[in-house]
């Protein structure tokens, strides 16, 4: 729990519990890696494997308690938490539901997410064992109440983004020495997941990107081993991590010139996301931003989806800035701004920076990217 001191986590007790009063509900239940990190400080690359399942109770008053496999009880100790339950797993046939529902059984509304960009991280047949053993109990969604609380950071939070924000800016700063013509896309992405850890970064864990003839079509797939071409545009997209926070953020790279359609995008995209910047202010919502944008792009520039979302301890949070998202700003939310649009022949082009919602104007993380469109190696 070094990342953050233990007042942090009072203060989000603190703040989960009143609302909980408010909701009227006994008890939170979290088997999800963010929720239960962020309500304890449990932080470990555990996860990956899919095996064991994890649990936390957060009471209306007192501290939290984890249920979880005796293989992570010495790490939980060290963590906010007022009582560590534990059982030997893999389990044949309790893996842990008996000593949930002891947990949970005091309590009569239990509330957990269920919402958008919720899941649940344990068999679906266990937690119907569960609801089927816990009778008495109703399961109520909590999504509304935890997501509003995450998605306004703390200065210790926003620090913590800030730290690796830079780490990747210094990161693509190096783009000249980094990159060049003739070189496969593997080995680019090879190269800048190096100077990441080389300038600080904890993990790279996200990086994406794609490379072609005045933009790029795929931006999802494994980097391949095409090489670099002159007139290439190659982006870069990175969710590095540092404290166990996010940075993400893109650049775009001329491979040895760039065509004007090329240059007119990126300059359009900067504009777009000047546009978003200007009115980024508490009280305005996620849609004024998304439409402060799409006005700047035009019905041309296609339909690239959302136009930016949350960050923080996940690489997308909640909120996101599209049309149907009315969500209020609020200082002390960290969003990206992420503006994309199509050039034809199904290429697209994206950039993307990282703020924080202020009183006033809203403070950039990732250093901003200039309106011309860098050219390597011309």
């Amino acid at each position: 729990m070094a990342d953050i001191p233990v007042s942090e986590f009072e203060a989000r007790l603190g703040r989960i519990q009143a609302s909980m009063r408010v909701a009227g509900l006994d008890a939170l239940f979290f088997n999800t890696e963010a929720e239960i990190r962020y309500f304890t400080g449990f932080r470990t690359l555990f996860w990956q494997s899919p095996t064991r399942p994890w649990f936390l109770v957060v009471p209306s008053s007192g501290r939290p308690v984890a249920v979880i496999p005796e293989i992570g009880a010495a790490l939980m100790r060290g963590c906010f938490v007022g009582e560590v339950r534990t059982w030997s797993s893999p389990h044949p046939d309790d893996d842990g539901i008996s000593l949930i529902a002891d947990a949970l059984r005091p309590y009569a509304r239990i509330g957990m997410p269920m919402g958008r960009e919720t899941a649940l991280r344990m068999p679906l047949s266990a937690f119907q064992t569960l609801r089927e053993t816990l009778y008495g109990s109703q399961f109520v969604d909590a999504t509304a109440i935890v997501r509003r609380q995450r998605m306004v950071k703390s200065e210790a939070e926003i620090a913590a983004i800030a730290d690796i924000c830079d780490v990747a800016s210094r990161a693509f700063a190096a783009a000249p020495s980094l990159f060049r013509q003739g070189q496969t896309l593997a080995d680019a992405f090879r190269a800048f997941k190096i100077k990441l850890l080389t300038e600080g970064a904890e993990d790279v864990p996200y990086l994406v990107g794609g490379a072609g003839q005045g933009g790029y079509a795929d931006v999802i797939s494994p980097p391949s081993d095409q090489p670099l071409e002159n007139g290439d545009i190659l982006m870069l997209d990175t969710g590095a991590t540092l404290g166990g926070y996010f940075c993400d953020f893109d650049r775009n790279f001329a491979i040895g010139k760039a065509s004007d359609q090329s240059r007119r995008a990126h300059e359009t995209l900067h504009r777009a996301t000047e546009a978003a910047l200007a009115i980024a202010r508490p009280g305005r919502t996620c849609r004024d931003l998304f439409e402060a944008m799409a006005g700047v792009i035009g019905e041309g520039g296609g339909d690239v989806g959302r136009y930016g979302h949350g960050l923080g301890m996940q690489l997308t949070e909640p909120p996101s800035l599209v049309a149907f998202d009315n969500t209020v700003l609020e200082p002390g939310m960290v969003l990206t701004l992420e503006p994309g649009m199509g050039l034809g022949k199904g290429r697209i082009m994206v950039t993307e920076e990282n703020i924080v919602i202020r009183d006033g104007p809203p403070q950039l993380l990732s250093q901003r990217a200039t309106p011309d469109l860098p050219v390597i190696g011309g």
